[in-house]
């Protein structure tokens, strides 16, 4: 483990969601390629856009915050999952965007590394920090307005 003593890793913060926290450690420590599901709606929810729209809605996200929270690309990068607080896919709606709360499970590969498509746009730093929906929401009509009006 890396930083102050006491700090959490990335790693440790998102296995800290699984049923098993050791045993998804090990599988990451034993093999930093290896992917794991994780439960969703425990420690965060994600809200999944397209990546037509969640690549914008980074950009202007990361304009708004000093810090956002986690954000995974999938298959080819066609989506983007920005990991908010736990509730929030239940709340949302939306048009266009899926959301993984309780009940459903996400493919998660090593915080730093990129498995079979996946990969994280930011990792996790350990510090519990997640994207505030409300913020998601409007950096989302942010992009979508730019982008109808033909802005980069």
């Amino acid at each position: 483990m890396t930083g102050n003593p006491g700090s959490r890793t990335g790693l440790e913060w998102l296995a800290a969601a699984a049923p098993d926290p050791q045993a998804c450690r090990r599988e990451w420590e034993r093999n930093p390629l290896s992917i794991v599901l994780l439960p969703a709606g425990r420690l965060w929810d994600v809200l999944i856009l397209g990546g037509l729209l969640g690549y914008p809605t980074l950009d202007v996200l990361t304009r708004c915050t000093d810090r956002t929270g986690p954000v995974l690309a999938d298959f080819g990068e066609h989506r983007m999952g920005f990991f908010v607080p736990p509730g929030t896919a239940a709340r949302w709606v939306g048009t266009g965007v899926r959301g993984a709360g309780t009940g459903t499970w996400i493919v998660v590969p090593c915080p730093g590394r990129q498995v079979g498509g996946v990969r994280w746009i930011i990792p996790p730093d350990g510090s519990g920090t997640l994207t505030d929906p409300v913020v998601l929401e409007l950096a989302m009509h942010e992009a979508a307005a730019r982008l109808a009006g033909g802005e980069p």
